[in-house]
């Protein structure tokens, strides 16, 4: 081959490149994450609104159950006082409390529309209005925004919020998802959403009860929180007794041993080598929580199939400048 058609070739590959990048960009799913937590109050309604009227493909929420078997939008297995305050409109203190150990009616008393001052959550998203009235929602209130005008291709990715190390926390695994999917099926809604989660126990029951709604095992490997305990004897207890050494330390290897449809990391633990692995095992790969536009823009030239944002709007003109 001459220097002349190699020039050419590597000029051919360039131009191609050049034009994939912005089709990979412009591919990548745009998740709301708690709905737009950095704009509005989380997991709040307000919230999940501003999300769609940004245009996001999807809503990143949380789902905890009430005492009276109610699943409810709430990142923490307790209400967290820092963005809770009761019906005189004072802020939580005290005991925690749980919301499984809460009837729905109680629960709807409290007004999560702001964060309390000096809070480290007030420090971290200073952009975020307040929305005073504001309640915690029910799953059933959130899916129903999916048949308003405009959401028809909406889709929910709903983590069901439990630990293996406090299991008293929350109700069992088989009636959070008993109680998840019920709400799912009730609403037509079971093929617009996927189940995720860090406690991998639950996706054991989701396949076992509807084995239709596909699942996303979330993964973290950091200081402040490790999920995967790779190199330690013995399973991660958030596993589901599957040990990542015995598949030769690959997260993508464990997430398809789970049956997950779909990995979604830390997007810091993410690398190009462990991207192609999980493409190669047919795994698409959602990163969490990527607020940087820097970050974004790396990520989805990575290749990722989406990321998940407390910045929707960011994600939004960074990813599709001409919506």
């Amino acid at each position: 081959m001459s220097d002349r058609s190699g020039t050419g070739i590597r000029r051919a590959c360039i131009l191609l490149l050049c034009t994939a990048l912005p089709m990979m960009v412009q591919a990548t799913e745009i998740q709301g994450h708690r709905g737009a937590r950095g704009l509005l109050p989380e997991n709040t309604l307000p919230a999940f609104k501003r999300a769609i009227e940004l245009g996001v493909d999807q809503l990143e929420l949380d789902i905890g159950m009430t005492r009276d078997g109610v699943p409810v939008v709430h990142h923490d297995r307790a209400l967290n006082p820092d963005i809770a305050r009761d019906a005189d409109g004072k802020w939580l203190s005290g005991p925690r409390l749980l919301l499984w150990h809460l009837q729905s009616r109680a629960l709807s008393a409290f007004d999560v529309g702001r964060t309390r001052p000096g809070s480290r959550i007030a420090e971290r998203f200073p952009e975020q209005e307040p929305r005073d009235g504001a309640r915690v929602p029910t799953l059933r209130e959130i899916l129903a925004l999916g048949r308003g005008p405009g959401a028809e291709a909406l889709r929910f990715n709903i983590e069901i919020k439990l630990s293996p190390l406090e299991p008293d926390d929350t109700a069992d695994p088989t009636r959070l998802v008993q109680a998840t999917v019920g709400v799912l099926e009730s609403e037509g809604m079971s093929g617009r959403a996927t189940i995720q989660s860090f406690d991998w126990r639950i996706f054991r029951e989701v396949q076992a009860q509807a084995p239709e709604i596909r699942t996303v095992c979330l993964t973290v490997e950091r200081s402040w929180f490790d999920t995967i305990e790779r190199g330690r004897p013995g399973p991660s207890p958030w596993t589901a007794g599957l040990d990542i050494d015995a598949v030769g330390g690959s997260a993508p290897r464990l997430v398809q041993q789970a049956g997950c449809a779909v990995w979604s990391p830390y997007f810091r633990d993410l690398t190009a080598r462990t991207l192609a692995e999980a493409h190669g095992l047919g795994l698409s790969v959602v990163v969490w929580t990527v607020n940087d536009v820097n970050d974004m823009e790396t990520m989805a030239t990575l290749g990722v199939d989406g990321l998940i944002t407390d910045y929707p709007d960011r994600a939004i003109r960074l990813l599709r400048p001409s919506q």
